[in-house]
């Protein structure tokens, strides 16, 4: 709480045995001050960072505060000499055409740009634009030859609009069978939509929006995929739709009732679905300004005792969204949870092993990405260009939104099952006397919608936990009413502040706690920790360890 100085003890286990090992565990007394949690918080959270977003004054700000931050703390610069890795980004501000048009059944319908539909391009182009595009219902849009799915099966959709829904057949289908049940598979990401649709050679791709199978309100969309995007700028990119958006459920009900489409939900969830021609035509368009500029993830290290070329990378995105237009006199982003929180709780972790004695066995490496709100762009780049080698890197440990309502009973990890991770995370849980749970949300999909998915791409096993369903005073209804109310108000929008008069950053401080001693204890062991059978991951790491040095 504000003004008063909590420090949470985490006093290690005397002669804990290394998994794998055979070493101790040197005993060691952590102490991470909330002072300092409120300091960091107090800056870049503020309004003078402008909300963190890359190619502005905000990231000059953020960026030199956690070099200078990091480079006080003693530890070294990640990248040679350097605290920066570039990231080359191209950043497009799209101005939509007033309305989306389409023809077709007898009828003409106007549907208005960020009311009704909202569209962008990723192509780095003046103005993009399709006109009279026939529009093909695809269903979710997904090609799975694994689950026998197939919604393009005998379609051709060059130059041709697709409408698909948000998630996954087997979302609210009742069937734990039918792809992983409600639980969402990365075919139910907008990001693959988007991909795959393109793969198809599509000209435009459409995604239904409703907010309990995407995780989030109609806001959300209005305020992410509107004004300037970031990419990747890449000198061969790959094919792009020409226009890519999200329609209102009630835009879609208009569109499938004109087309004679009934139950559009139901048919997409049965198995052999075939795509649908609607009889409609569209035509909407982007005109771009376009900018080229470097961004920045920052990274520092303490360089391992033992075995300096084996590393454990941690994982926090300093960016958010900028400023925009003004909600009730407030115009700037300043994503305190998402993710200053993170960002700080990477902060403390880093300066916990920089005070460390005896130094960690192994290198331990601190990234903070960049453009992780433009679709995990700093880490995605980092995948493409590693630092350090993906069969030399143990692990990676990603924070993104740590508690901001006291210390809790629970250990929620995103992704539960994948990799051996997890029995690190709960081994240390249990010291705290918290217990583990998987996500109890899986439907929306969190595991590939932070920065560790990029890593977990590359092979490199990744953990994302954080304390988010049961207070340790309030219980679990009391977090279920903030999750709710941030989800709903604060979520990607201007409201994200930090409050010291109601934020209790016990929990920040017991989160970093935990996942410095699961740093620590893969820093001091040999192990390298594998992927479980089953995980779409483990056949990369597989393949890459084969190929290590012996």
């Amino acid at each position: 709480m504000k003004g008063k100085n909590i420090t949470l003890f985490v006093l290690l286990a005397i002669g804990f045995l290394a998994c794998q090992s055979g070493g101790n565990v040197i005993e060691e007394k952590v102490v991470i001050d909330t002072l300092t949690i409120n300091r960091h918080l107090s800056v870049l959270a503020s309004d003078d960072f402008m909300g963190r977003k890359p190619f502005t004054e905000g990231e000059e700000k953020t960026i030199h505060y956690l070099e200078s931050e990091l480079k006080g703390m003693g530890l070294k610069p990640g990248n040679g000499n350097s605290y920066f890795q570039e990231v080359p980004l191209v950043e497009i501000t799209g101005e939509q055409s007033p309305t989306m048009e389409v023809t077709g059944q007898g009828k003409s319908m106007s549907f208005k740009s960020n009311e009704d539909v909202v569209i962008y391009t990723e192509r780095v182009e003046q103005e993009v634009s399709v006109k009279d595009s026939e529009l093909v219902y695809a269903g979710f849009g997904i090609v799975a030859p694994e689950y026998g799915w197939n919604d393009y099966e005998g379609l051709d959709v060059k130059g041709k609009t697709v409408v698909v829904l948000v998630n996954d057949p087997g979302f609210g289908s009742g069937d734990s069978t039918l792809f992983k049940g409600d639980q969402m598979t990365y075919y139910g990401r907008w990001t693959y939509k988007y991909e795959e649709a393109a793969r198809q050679g599509a000209a435009g791709v459409l995604i239904v929006h409703e907010t309990v199978p995407a995780g989030y309100p109609w806001l959300v969309v209005q305020s992410s995929w509107t004004g300037a995007k970031l990419n990747l700028d890449d000198a061969n990119p790959p094919y792009k739709c020409a226009v890519q958006g999200w329609i209102t459920r009630n835009t879609a009900v208009e569109l499938f009732k004109t087309a004679g489409i009934k139950d559009y939900s139901g048919m997409a969830k049965t198995k052999g679905f075939k795509p649908v021609a609607m009889g409609l035509k569209a035509s909407m368009g982007v005109k771009n300004k376009v900018k080229r500029d470097m961004s920045r993830n920052v990274v520092a290290m303490v360089e391992g005792s033992k075995r300096p070329d084996e590393y454990i990378i941690y994982s926090a995105h300093w960016d958010h969204l900028g400023v925009g237009e003004p909600v009730d006199g407030d115009s700037i982003y300043n994503g305190a949870h998402d993710n200053a929180s993170g960002s700080v709780g990477l902060l403390t972790i880093a300066e916990t092993f920089a005070k460390m004695e005896p130094k960690p066995e192994r290198s331990v490496v601190f990234l903070f990405v960049t453009a992780e709100e433009q679709g995990l762009l700093g880490s995605a780049y980092y995948a493409q260009n590693p630092l350090f080698p993906a069969n030399q890197s143990v692990a990676n440990i990603n924070i993104d939104g740590l508690p901001a309502y006291g210390e809790m009973k629970d250990l929620t990890i995103t992704g539960y099952g994948q990799s051996e991770l997890d029995n690190y995370a709960k081994t240390e849980a249990d010291k705290q006397g918290r217990y583990v749970i998987p996500d109890p949300d899986p439907a929306k999909g969190y595991f590939f919608r932070s920065d560790h998915f990029n890593f977990a791409k590359i092979g490199i096993p990744a953990l994302y936990a954080s304390g988010s369903y049961e207070s340790k005073e309030k219980g679990v209804e009391f977090i279920e009413k903030k999750t709710q109310e941030y989800l709903a108000i604060r979520y990607h929008q201007q409201a994200d502040n930090y409050l010291p008069e109601e934020w209790d950053l016990k929990g920040i401080a017991q989160d970093a706690a935990l996942l410095f001693n699961v740093g620590k204890r893969l820093a001091n062991e040999t192990y390298f920790p594998k992927w479980n059978e089953g995980s779409e991951f483990k056949a990369k790491r597989d393949e890459d360890m084969s190929l290590k040095k012996k």
